[in-house]
């Protein structure tokens, strides 16, 4: 069931849609991003997979490609496409971060550790997320087995 967005005709919207709207738009405060080199571009939004330091290296070796990855000491951060939690979830302890965007408060300002070669900032997010699941010992959620 749709929920009314008071748009002229009558248009419906899904909560989905809604919510994608909401994180696209940054909600009502300028959110601090992390800053992507200047020579890349975000056909597909941004959105970021923020991982302990130590499970990200276990990961690197599990991906066939590496998009731009920013490290705090503590975390590894990875750009995917913005979205890439839909029907998803990311297993502990990682954390998905719609935009890439930074605490309020941060630690430590995240810095670039790794950039391709290319014009796309982005890890695929599938590989990255298998990969993440191997080294956490989590299963993926489509393998989860289905109860009635």
């Amino acid at each position: 069931m749709g929920v009314s967005a008071g748009f002229a005709g009558g248009r419906s919207m899904t909560m989905d849609t809604l919510v994608r709207m909401t994180r696209r738009t940054g909600g009502p405060a300028a959110a601090r991003r992390l800053a992507l080199p200047e020579r890349m571009s975000l056909p597909l939004g941004c959105d970021a997979v923020v991982v302990p330091a130590d499970l990200a290296a276990r990961a690197l070796p599990h991906l066939p490609r590496v998009g731009c990855v920013y490290a705090d000491g503590t975390q590894w951060w990875w750009i995917v496409p913005a979205d890439s939690d839909y029907a998803m979830t990311w297993p502990e302890p990682v954390r998905y971060v719609p935009g890439a965007v930074l605490p309020e408060v941060p630690r430590t300002v995240p810095e670039l550790l790794h950039a391709p070669d290319g014009t796309v900032p982005y890890t695929p997010p599938i590989p990255l997320y298998l990969a993440l699941c191997q080294v956490t010992g989590a299963a993926p959620a489509w393998s989860a087995p289905v109860t009635a």
